[in-house]
Order: structure tokens, then sequence, then C-alpha cells
């Protein structure tokens, strides 16, 4: 039977419908426009990251030992699993990344960097928008980096890094731009380095675990859970799980709430929000454990 719509019983012309209106419903047409607008971002993706792609490997042809560039990326962007045959330190000026490697998951909040060794495969993700300056080094002090670290960035090294991100990877360098070159070079020796990363297991099982709960760090599943969905028992679980990641599972998924915690309270996020959204009871209990391990209260990363 034909619906009436209610404006035409009080004597109003209905509204102007398409002729799709015909076939589906309000339901479908919903679904439909949002699988058309994630088409649309995903094909936005791709062309950003080729661009991103292109840039470093023409960047990368230029003759000097170190190069850079800076680039703007939408919140949601991912370039998936790849590697470079120079060691890059990845800064954003503003924004949160999250790196990932088969053996580490990072957060990079604001006033941080991440150097990654050659030859490491890497995911790049971005929390929200971001504006990035890379730096590739294809020789000199940084070249023997054989792990993945998360490094603290002193406002010397970040003036440092976004000068040498203006530098012509075309043009003959002058002796000031060579020094400026040694002294960032020099200067990120000397970084503490930060405490925002995971370790990732190698054991496919395992790591179908740790997956899960990165995408959903609030999820209170107990370790039974976690022991059956790697199609493990629980012993066997318990001990493979610390010995591919140093420690249990509680401990890696407070490590991963804090690191999820960072990435929000950095985008603006309030600590009360914070707090429930990455699986805490209660805001004072987040800010303790906090505290505990990073020394300062959750005020400090706000943004």
């Amino acid at each position: 039977m034909l619906a009436i719509s209610p404006s035409v019983t009080r004597g109003r012309s209905p509204p102007n419908r398409g002729p799709i209106d015909g076939l589906i419903g309000p339901s479908w047409r919903s679904a439909c426009f949002r699988i058309l607008r994630l088409a649309l971002q995903m094909v936005k993706w791709a062309f950003t990251r080729e661009r991103a792609m292109l840039k470093s490997d023409d960047i990368l042809q230029a003759d000097h030992p170190i190069v850079a560039l800076k680039d703007e990326y939408d919140s949601g962007f991912t370039d998936p699993m790849h590697a470079h045959d120079a060691v890059q330190i990845l800064f954003a000026t503003s924004g949160v990344m999250s790196v990932k490697t088969p053996e580490l998951a990072v957060v990079i909040p604001p006033q941080r960097a991440v150097i990654v060794p050659a030859g490491t495969l890497h995911e790049v993700s971005c929390r929200g928008p971001v504006s990035l300056r890379t730096i590739y080094i294809k020789s000199g002090s940084l070249s023997d980096f054989e792990a993945c670290r998360v490094i603290e960035v002193s406002d010397l090294v970040k003036a440092l890094i976004v000068t040498i991100a203006d530098f012509d990877p075309d043009a003959t360098w002058t002796a000031r731009e060579d020094r400026i070159v040694e002294f960032l070079l020099e200067e990120v020796r000397e970084m503490p380095t930060a405490p925002y990363s995971v370790a990732m297991p190698s054991d496919p099982r395992l790591l179908r675990v740790c997956k899960a709960i990165l995408d959903d760090p609030a999820d209170g599943q107990d370790i039974d859970h976690w022991a059956s969905v790697a199609a493990m028992g629980r012993r066997t679980f318990t001990r493979a799980f610390r010995r591919e990641t140093g420690v249990g599972l509680s401990v890696w998924r407070q490590q991963v709430r804090l690191l999820a915690a960072l990435s929000l309270l950095s985008e603006g996020q309030s600590i009360t929000m914070t707090a429930y959204e990455v699986g805490y009871d209660s805001p004072s209990g987040f800010g303790t454990m906090f505290r505990r391990a990073f020394g300062v209260p959750p005020s400090r990363y706000m943004a």
C-alpha cells in the first residue's frame, strides 16, 4: 500500500524527490551517501599517499647526504607499510601521528619525533590534521640506528628541523646550511628517549590480539577471552605474550591506553572524556596512572 505523506494530508505539496527515492527508503539513501563519502575520502587519501611517495622518491634523488620535505595531511590519512633507503626523522609541527612497525607501535604527540632506521617497514597514520616535517638521512651520524626510537624534541631541535625543511634540495648548500645539518645530527643524538611505544609480538596469533586492543583500547575483556582469540590455552598465551612483548597482557594494555590518551589530549579532548574513552573507570584513576607513567599530569599534554 502506498503511504501518504503527512504534508499531503495537511494540504501542502510533498517535498521534491529524486528518481532514487522511489526505489530505496531513507535508511538506504543515508547508507548510500555514507558509502559515497567514504569512497571519495579513500580516493583523496590514495591521491595524498601517491603525492607523498612521489615527493619522497624525488627528494631522495637530491645530491645531499641529508634532505627534507614538509607536507600537510588530512585527519584519517594512513600511509601503509613501506620502507626507505634512508633514516627518517618524522616530526609533526602540529597534530598527532601514530607509527607502527613489525616490532613497535608508537604515538607521536607534539614536541616529539620518531627516528625510523633505513629499511624499516613502517605505517604512518594521522589522528587529526598533521603538518609534517621529514628529514631523510642517507648518510651521517644517525645511519647506525637499528631500531625505531621516539625522542623528546627541544625548541632548538624543532627550530633546526623546520629550518632544514626549507632548504632547496636541488641547490648547492652554503657552508652555513651544512653547519646547521651537522648541528641537528649532534643535537638529535642528545635528545632523551620518550616512553611512547609498545612492543609488538611476531607470533601472528598474539599479533591478532594486539591489533584488536590497539583498535579499541577500552575493551576490557579478560585474559581468557584474549587467549581464546589467539586460539591458545590460558597458560600458553600468558607465557608467550610475556616472552614476545616483555610484559604481561594487563601491563601492555595499560600502555596502549595511555598512548591513546596522549593522542586524545593532544587533540584537545578533556581529561574526563579521555579517561572514559580509553577504558578507565574514573578520571582520578586515569590521572594517577598517567602521572606514574609519564611523570607529569595529563593537563601537560592538553592542546
